[in-house]
């Protein structure tokens, strides 16, 4: 459940948590077309709480409207900062952000090309999204037996509200099936991307990824895995791979805003490597968790100060 806060911003305002309402008929509500982005802030070793990677988060909001052919009314900059206004009118040090992007209310049909673009942003408390002892101990998933959209079907680069049915009716069936988390796959059988992560590997030391080219969100938890990992001098990967090789790797770990960086340690009812959270996996994780808490931040300008 999500905390209730006292203050929203709606369409270039901060109102009361009870007052942010939209009428039955809004157009997304119905077809699906909008986007929106998932942001964390961080309480930082310094007592400052500072929103990671915000700058980016907003540029993609920004390119996923473009891709649903949506004007924002609003620049970057001032998104960015009604991020950062909406974190301090309900006092939080550490928060999960919701900036949306919709169609309003007016016309109906596909059609529909005159009704207003609004935006939105919520912030709440929201620990790790698969589990603190997902984080620790690593989860279950398994294949889905749904298989992500092609990149001419669905533009995978955009966050667009109505691509995630997708990804909720693979995370229902995971879970309703006895696991934690799904895996979709492309249409050639190539592993795409979890319900809601990025995936990586890891097999003799090498970490293997999917590329950008395939129907794989470009995740920023993603962007700066593969910054800190080359950081780090292991050898990275980007290519594409079947599910057989995430039977037999030696680690595997998903990313996102969300989940962070989770380990798994079971693909469709086989251990992965000793079926526990990997020492690479443990390596990175450790560092992404240095870096969001403010811990030598290889970019400074990641960091965005509340």
């Amino acid at each position: 459940m999500v905390d209730k806060v006292e203050k929203v911003w709606l369409d270039g305002e901060l109102i009361n948590w009870e007052d942010a309402n939209v009428h039955i008929l809004t157009h997304t509500l119905h077809y699906g077309l909008g986007c929106f982005e998932g942001i964390r802030c961080y309480e930082t070793e310094d007592g400052r709480s500072a929103v990671f990677r915000l700058a980016e988060h907003t540029r993609r909001l920004f390119d996923s409207a473009k891709i649903c052919t949506l004007d924002i009314p609003y620049t970057q900059e001032e998104i960015n900062e009604a991020c950062l206004a909406t974190i301090r009118a309900n006092g939080l040090k550490s928060c999960y952000l919701r900036p949306l992007v919709f169609v309003g209310d007016g016309a109906m049909g596909l059609g529909a090309m005159s009704n207003r673009t609004r935006v939105s942003i919520v912030v709440w408390k929201w620990g790790a999204y698969l589990g603190d002892e997902g984080l620790q101990k690593g989860i279950r998933a398994r294949v889905s037996s749904f298989t992500r959209p092609g990149v001419n079907m669905l533009m995978a680069k955009g966050k667009v509200i109505g691509h995630y049915v997708n990804s909720i009716l693979a995370k229902r069936e995971a879970i309703s099936t006895g696991f934690d988390e799904a895996i979709l796959l492309d249409g050639q059988g190539y592993v795409s991307e979890a319900s809601g992560e990025n995936i990586f590997l890891v097999r003799d030391g090498v970490v293997t990824t999917p590329p950008l080219g395939a129907s794989i969100l470009g995740g920023i938890t993603r962007d700066t895995m593969v910054r800190l990992i080359q950081d780090m001098g292991l050898p990275l990967v980007e290519r594409r791979f079947a599910r057989d090789e995430l039977w037999t790797a030696d680690e595997v770990f998903m990313c996102g805003t969300a989940a962070e960086v989770t380990p798994v340690r079971e693909i469709d009812g086989r251990q992965i490597g000793a079926g526990a959270r990997g020492p690479i996996t443990k390596r990175v994780q450790d560092r992404y968790f240095q870096v969001v808490r403010g811990v030598e931040v290889p970019d400074p300008s990641w960091m965005a100060y509340v």
